[in-house]
This record gives structure tokens, sequence and C-alpha cells, in this order.
């Protein structure tokens, strides 16, 4: 678990063994049930969080009570819900655990002293909101100009893996579709290449 998250944030700076300790000793290791919420909709989100293991979901209730997700997260991503947890105000998303998950998480109040102790932290942080940032444009870029069937087929290709862990249902909501169109996109197959 520690060597998995050293390696993720080595990605992005290098901490001496020192600074290393000090960031190390701010988390705290949780695991989750199958089903069990991170946090709900109007809690407060006061930690970042890092995957080590599992498969979570954010997602809220939108009209005719609908479950809309909004995002998935697997081992090695970082995730929170970034309003909430920059201004301390309840959560318009909920984050639940899809399979069995082992999270690291830093509360606010610790990662904010280590921001001051550790300069090298505000650049960490600052490249994985980018990351986060260019992961939700690319969705809109590469998901709202083509078709329905289209979208479905270039995220079970992109992640295929991912695809066989996460119902289907919930990659209907998450490609903003049905269920049901889902259902018929899958029994037609990939559309041919023209």
């Amino acid at each position: 678990m520690e060597e998995q998250l050293r390696q993720n944030i080595g990605k992005y700076v290098t901490l001496s063994d020192s600074e290393w300790q000090l960031f190390y000793a701010a988390f705290q290791s949780k695991t989750y049930a199958k089903k069990a919420f991170l946090f709900r909709e109007g809690e407060i989100c006061s930690h970042k969080y890092f995957l080590v293991e599992g498969l979570v979901r954010a997602f809220f209730i939108g009209a005719k009570s609908h479950e809309k997700i909004t995002y998935f997260a697997i081992e090695n991503w970082w995730f929170s819900n970034l309003e909430s947890y920059v201004h301390q105000t309840p959560s318009n998303i909920s984050v639940q655990a899809l399979e069995k998950t082992q999270v690291l998480r830093i509360p606010k109040r610790e990662l904010e002293l280590l921001l001051i102790r550790i300069p090298k932290l505000e650049r960490l942080f600052r490249l994985l909101s980018e990351n986060m940032l260019i992961a939700l444009l690319r969705k809109k870029e590469v998901f709202d100009p083509v078709s329905a069937d289209q979208n479905y087929f270039q995220f079970v290709a992109a992640l295929p893996e991912f695809a066989q862990r996460v119902p289907q249902y919930m990659i209907a909501s998450y490609l903003e579709m049905t269920p049901e169109y889902l259902s018929e996109i899958r029994k037609k197959g990939p559309p041919s290449i023209s």
C-alpha cells in the first residue's frame, strides 16, 4: 500500500525520505464493503482519496429520481468532490464502493499543513487536479459528438477490464442513456466503419 502510493506520487514529484515519511503519516487506511458509502450527498467531503484496491462510483439523484453517474475510480486513481472539499460545503454527489474497496485518505486539515511544510506537494496536487480536469474535458470531447453506440464501444475499447467490473446499467447512466437502449446497442454490436 505504501509503495503503491509512493510510486503513484513519484510520477509527479520526488520526495526525500523525511518528506515522504511526514506525508505518508498523514494518511488513514480505510476499507469499505461493497455498496458502502465513502460519503453521501449533503455531507462535507473532507478528504482526498487514493484508491488502493477496488472500484467506486460518484453519482447524484437527478430528475425523476434517476441516478446520474458522474465518474468511476479504480486502482491508483485519486478522487474526491473537489467543490465540497475546497469550500467545505455539502457535497452534491455521493461516492459508493462497487466492490470491497481500500483507500488511503488524507484529511483536508492535515494536507493544508503539509502543503506549507513540503512545497513540492502543491505541484503534486496541481498536476493531479489538471489531470482530473483533462479527463472530464476529454469525456465531453469524445462522447458528445458521436452517436450513443459509438460512445459505448469507445468506452469498452478504452477500458475493457473496467467495463467488465461495472454493471451495464451503471455504464448506461455514465454515458447518459437508458439501460434498455444500452441493451439494444450491445445486441446490434459495434458499428461498422465506413
